[in-house]
């Protein structure tokens, strides 16, 4: 008996990216056939009314600058770095 032949739809009904042709499943989400490309899956909607993705927000909590929360890790390892010199230079110059 041979198995019917998937039907890929050029956008995902999931999660609304663009398939590649000959995918068997979604790059994006990993819908496929049996998870989401079936005729009761339904179809994508963009919801446009939810706040915008705050990118400077982002970039300062994810990389530092103004308003980002400082963990005081750098000064661990400024602290790490220096007694492991100190050590060197006592280990080389005293055995």
């Amino acid at each position: 008996m041979a198995k019917p032949k998937l039907t890929q739809p050029e956008v995902c009904p999931v999660c609304g990216e663009d398939v590649p042709s000959k995918a068997l499943a979604c790059p994006e989400c990993g819908a496929d056939e049996k998870s989401g490309w079936n005729e009761e899956a339904g179809s994508y909607t963009v919801d446009s009314s939810e706040d915008e993705f705050a990118y400077n927000k982002f970039v300062a909590e994810e990389f530092g600058g103004k308003g980002a929360k400082k963990t005081g890790v750098q000064r661990f390892w400024w602290v790490v770095a220096v007694l492991v010199l100190v050590g060197l230079v006592v280990v080389r110059f005293f055995a």
